[in-house]
């Protein structure tokens, strides 16, 4: 008697354990019907990926590019054309000479470690600085004269990351300007990259996107490493570039934006951040300095002012560069890449090579 008891209640709890999962597993399949259809998600992250994100957040570098600019300036009864500036001795011609510098910043991602040769990927348009600047004096009437005011020539220029090796200089290794690509890198000692993290994350296919498929978008907005989130939108014909709307600042340029296919962890790499829309306005402002700020409006200001040009920022809108230009841009450079030590075999379907430990 009792054996048939135990035996009852032992059957009533394999029914009740399949009643839960069954129930459990249909919830499931009602609230996430297309998670293993292996497409990209639209839905948010059915489940928490924090310690994924902060391993691909080690491989994001703040990249910091300054260029250093000789300026000649002319006076106008010279009467130089842009024409004439290549047979110009500037140093004997110039009024005045002046040294300035322009400075970017923007987000690269560490894409290849091996044998110490470290590339990262970013975006082209904060490391690409003019060799030169031309600059003309402006008519009675507001239009630019044909006589040349100023010339700008780049003395040189540097590009580093802070937490690279040494002082963290990185040379421009290959660069696509139409399409805003561009690769950085620098052969260090071996023992100073062996724990430099690289993106660790398939390539994926920006040409597989869908409108509003889910996106995370890491990068360094005004200096800080932020990861934020968004969705697609206006893919192109071509699918090599598309809109998200995640939040978007300064310094988020040459970002990285993953999809999530068939649920996190399965992240992919679908693109990278270009730009945002943005608008000029010119305001006139007072001369002022740090120490006095303030001003009575009562009292009309009467002191010096100056025409302040400002960017402003239309959030919401990010333009990506898909996937697919990246890898035929390095597909188009790899016998130059690899002659400079950079191997790309696994986006390039060839075997990984084996790197060799540092010896002490």
């Amino acid at each position: 008697m009792i054996i048939r008891r135990t035996l009852a209640s032992i059957s009533v709890i394999i029914i009740s354990v399949t009643l839960v999962s069954c129930t459990s597993s249909s919830v499931f399949d009602k609230v996430y019907p297309t998670l293993n259809d292996g497409l990209y998600d639209s839905e948010f992250p059915y489940r928490n990926s924090s310690s994924q994100l902060e391993e691909i957040s080690n491989s994001i570098k703040l990249v910091n590019s300054i260029a250093f600019y000789t300026s000649y300036v002319f006076d106008e009864t010279s009467k130089i054309r842009a024409v004439e500036l290549s047979g110009l001795n500037f140093e004997k011609v110039a009024k005045e000479k002046v040294f300035f510098n322009r400075t970017a910043s923007g987000t690269g991602t560490v894409i290849h470690n091996w044998q110490g040769h470290v590339g990262l990927l970013t975006v082209s348009h904060i490391v690409s600085f003019p060799d030169s600047v031309i600059s003309f004096f402006i008519n009675p009437d507001g239009s630019f004269s044909q006589y040349v005011q100023s010339v700008s020539i780049k003395s040189r220029q540097t590009n580093y990351v802070n937490d690279l090796p040494g002082n963290g200089e990185l040379d421009i290794i290959a660069i696509d300007k139409p399409h805003d690509i561009a690769l950085l890198g620098k052969t260090f000692d071996l023992a100073s990259t062996l724990n430099i993290p690289v993106f660790p994350y398939t390539w994926g296919a920006s040409s597989e996107l869908e409108w509003g498929s889910f996106i995370y978008a890491f990068g360094f907005p005004m200096n800080y490493k932020m990861i934020t989130k968004g969705i697609v939108s206006n893919l192109s014909k071509d699918k090599h570039s598309f809109l998200i709307d995640a939040a978007f600042n300064r310094g988020f340029s040459g970002g990285i934006v993953l999809a999530v296919r068939d649920g996190v962890p399965n992240f992919e790499l679908v693109g990278i951040i270009r730009s945002v829309p943005a608008d000029y306005t010119y305001t006139l402002r007072p001369m002022t300095t740090e120490q006095d700020l303030d001003f009575n409006p009562m009292i009309p200001y009467t002191g010096e002012a100056f025409v302040d040009k400002e960017q402003i920022i239309r959030p919401g809108i990010t333009k990506v560069i898909g996937i697919e230009l990246v890898k035929e841009f390095i597909l188009q450079n790899k016998d130059f890449l690899k002659d400079k030590g950079y191997m790309f075999n696994e986006l390039l379907n060839e075997p990984k090579p084996i790197q060799l430990k540092s010896v002490h």
